[in-house]
């Protein structure tokens, strides 16, 4: 069985994590081959969108901390340094796929959202999530603080203070209150949640694929940048996307009162 599906349908690339058995506690060579398919992504001009989702119960419930990368079956001692490079190689650069796609990554979360499984769905540009879905910082029930970016992430979504709140307790958050804080787009039954995943993706996928790109960097930039450094990169972005072939149907088409149509170029 593959731990990780993929197919590519109208436009979107559809990523499932499938160990259902184990709540899709997600694995390294998971990771990896997760990070490579966004990375596809980026650069398939026939992908326009993708969607992260899962089978089963469990959206992700974190790291599999039995699996590791190679190096750590060597059975050495662990040495200063061993967990930093790891945390860099591994949860580090996974959530950093997601925020460095160049297509709109929507997370369908279907169930428990754990630890980097909760900060897989928050590093994605919109979050659906089923009625039944929690999202859970369970790292301090392990004694450990928040790796794969969660204390970049939270606070940037929902402010220290929420952040802190979330970190210190570890509780689990239904996602009607996830929604609530602004965590997620929008709540919906299980059982319309991959069509809801589908409408937007497809959405997405027939809109200007450059523009929603550079829009991406623009928001995520905006975050670390004063109003100098935003506005040049604003501009900077309009003049690269007044370029593509879609910036220039989009003119033709509001001049000439039609709908555009969208090639993604």
């Amino acid at each position: 069985m593959e731990d990780v599906l993929h197919a590519v349908e109208n436009g979107v690339s559809w990523i499932t994590l499938n160990r259902p058995e184990a709540m899709n506690a997600v694995t390294w060579d998971q990771r990896e081959r997760i990070i490579a398919l966004l990375a596809d992504a980026s650069a398939d001009p026939g992908v326009r969108a993708v969607v992260v989702t899962a089978t089963g119960r469990g959206f992700c419930a974190g790291a599999d901390l039995r699996g590791g990368p190679p190096t750590a079956a060597e059975g050495r001692e662990r040495v200063a340094g061993d967990v930093a490079r790891m945390i860099r190689q591994g949860a580090q650069r996974f959530i950093g796929a997601v925020l460095d796609c160049e297509k709109p990554v929507i997370a369908a979360v279907n169930g428990t959202a754990a630890g980097i499984g909760a900060h897989l769905a928050f590093a994605c540009d919109l979050v659906l999530a089923a009625e039944s879905a929690t999202f859970v910082e369970v790292f301090v029930r392990r004694g450990i603080v928040p790796d794969g970016g969660g204390a970049y992430l939270l606070p940037r979504l929902v402010g220290p203070q929420r952040a802190k709140e979330l970190m210190f307790f570890g509780d689990a958050l239904p996602a009607a209150e996830a929604r609530a804080m602004g965590l997620v787009n929008r709540v919906v039954p299980a059982e319309d949640l991959e069509k809801t995943a589908r409408e937007w993706a497809e959405r997405l996928a027939q809109g200007p694929t450059r523009a929603l790109a550079l829009t991406k960097q623009l928001v995520n930039a905006s975050l670390e940048s004063d109003r100098a450094t935003a506005f040049a990169a604003e501009a900077t972005a309009q003049e690269i996307c007044m370029a593509s072939r879609d910036a220039q149907e989009g003119v033709a088409a509001f001049v000439e009162r039609r709908t555009p149509v969208y090639e993604g170029r």
